[in-house]
């Protein structure tokens, strides 16, 4: 069976994207991240309760204070890459529900009134988003260097508040030299697949 991509889609999205660990100095455009949001905005979310909050960090003196609190390993690619981005969840994103759900308005009084029930959900939506945003960052023909090293804590104190929870931090822009590792083996089908 073949897919409704063509295969250089394929590639794009998929069998030839990689964590970028380095990248050009080429600018990552306002124009291009309002186009991969208006892709990706689309993806499903339970409730479609849509909690990812996307900060830019493009100023110099911010991305100072980021690298700060990146990995040891991390730091040099944060401080280089064209665009940054930090990626959070909105742990009270259900105040957006009867806008964003206008079918079920009394979703938010239903099933979201307890801030663990809201802290859990947000999280684990906001992760399916930022997925959906590394692919959108495909798409727009850039590379993304997605990384969980670095302190949860200190980002959200320095950048967030305490309503929203960081996911991953995304270095973002075209590929520079050497910038993949060794492609790493991936489970087979037969090893993940089960049918009931």
């Amino acid at each position: 069976m073949t897919l409704a991509l063509d295969a250089a889609a394929q590639d794009l999205l998929f069998r030839e994207a990689r964590t970028a660990n380095t990248f050009t100095d080429e600018p990552v455009t306002e124009e291009q991240v309002q186009a991969i949001y208006d892709l990706v905005k689309y993806g499903p979310t339970a409730f479609n309760q849509s909690p990812l909050r996307i900060t830019l960090v493009r100023s110099a003196e911010a991305r100072e204070r980021l690298v700060q609190h990146m990995a040891e390993g991390n730091q040099p690619k944060t401080a280089a890459a064209p665009l940054v981005a930090i990626l959070a969840a909105d742990n009270e994103f259900h105040q957006e529900l009867p806008a964003l759900l206008p079918h079920f308005p009394q979703a938010a009084d239903l099933f979201f009134t307890e801030r663990p029930v809201r802290e859990g959900s947000a999280l684990l939506n906001a992760a399916l988003q930022a997925a959906y945003f590394i692919v959108g960052v495909r798409a727009a023909g850039l590379a993304a260097g997605p990384m969980t090293g670095f302190d949860f804590a200190g980002v959200q104190k320095e950048f967030l508040d305490d309503d929203h929870t960081p996911v991953m931090v995304v270095n973002i822009g075209k590929p520079g030299e050497d910038a993949w590792f060794p492609r790493s083996p991936r489970l087979a089908y037969e090893d993940v697949i089960t049918t009931v």
